[in-house]
């Protein structure tokens, strides 16, 4: 299992626990966080009750590894990434990405925070199946 990967929602207590490790350094100003959520978007006649999303697991390591390493070279003041996707079933209502950053100052906090999630979008090789409440889906981009 990759280590940003977790099998279904991205539970409260692992928030709680990687904002608890910001406790442990005072050399940042500022921490950015983002929560994604399955919403349950409405489309024709029927509603996203889930989504089911899957990884090309073998390559998720290296690319979220680049992927912050990106962020560092970008943002100089930039102390530490954290991110964590959902793999398997999420129910709507329920987390499917965190991200978390560390940085001297909350400007590059905020922009990293968000640099990271579209780069995430972008590259993180995951995919996800909306599934509806009349019991059809449909893979959508991610």
């Amino acid at each position: 299992m990759s280590d940003y990967l977790v099998n279904g929602p991205v539970n409260p207590e692992l928030i709680t626990r990687q904002i608890s490790f910001c406790d442990e350094k005072n050399d940042s100003g500022g921490i950015s966080v983002f929560i994604g959520r399955v919403r349950a978007d409405k489309t024709d006649s029927k509603t996203v009750v889930a989504i089911d999303y899957s990884a090309y697991e073998e390559m998720v390591n290296s690319v979220a590894a680049s992927i912050k390493e990106d962020i560092m070279l970008e943002f100089s003041d930039v102390r530490s990434v954290k991110l964590f996707h959902s793999i398997g079933n999420v129910k709507a209502g329920e987390i499917s990405l965190f991200v978390l950053v560390e940085a001297g100052h909350r400007r590059q906090a905020i922009d990293a925070c968000s640099m990271t999630v579209e780069l995430i979008k972008e590259k993180l090789p995951v995919w996800k199946r909306e599934l509806y409440d009349n019991d059809s889906h449909e893979w959508k981009r991610q």
